[in-house]
């Protein structure tokens, strides 16, 4: 089973950035597909952004589009969210998700998922 750790979550004023971290234990993340997700209170989780394992990036949202990017370290453990010009609507709880293990699609639906972690929160206020 895989094992994902969300960091990086926290507080930061519009306009600003953060860097949220999706880190695999003690494997490779380097076969996965693995999707950006976040939840805010009552309502469901929302796809926001996936890398598959050949590293095409999907946006599901297009707000997301030149403010988000996923990319993958060098020892490919962990994938990470980089989110610029952030706005208080992106306040939510965070999630990475994992594809099984060589699947190379990024479905929308989080059903399609199977591993997650367990959220960082982010919150965008001044």
């Amino acid at each position: 089973q895989v094992r994902l750790v969300e960091s990086g979550g926290g507080l930061v004023q519009p306009g600003g950035s953060l860097r949220l971290s999706c880190t695999a234990s003690g494997f490779s993340l380097s076969r996965y597909a693995v999707g950006w997700f976040r939840q805010t209170p009552g309502k469901g989780r929302e796809n926001i952004l996936c890398i598959s394992a050949t590293d095409e990036l999907t946006y599901y949202t297009d707000s997301m589009k030149g403010r988000f990017t996923i990319s993958r370290d060098n020892a490919e453990t962990t994938v990470s969210l980089q989110m610029n010009s952030l706005k208080p609507e992106d306040s939510a709880w965070y999630y990475c998700a994992t594809r099984p293990e060589g699947s190379n699609n990024c479905p929308r639906g989080p059903y399609d998922y199977g591993d997650w972690g367990q959220g960082t929160q982010v919150t965008v206020s001044s």
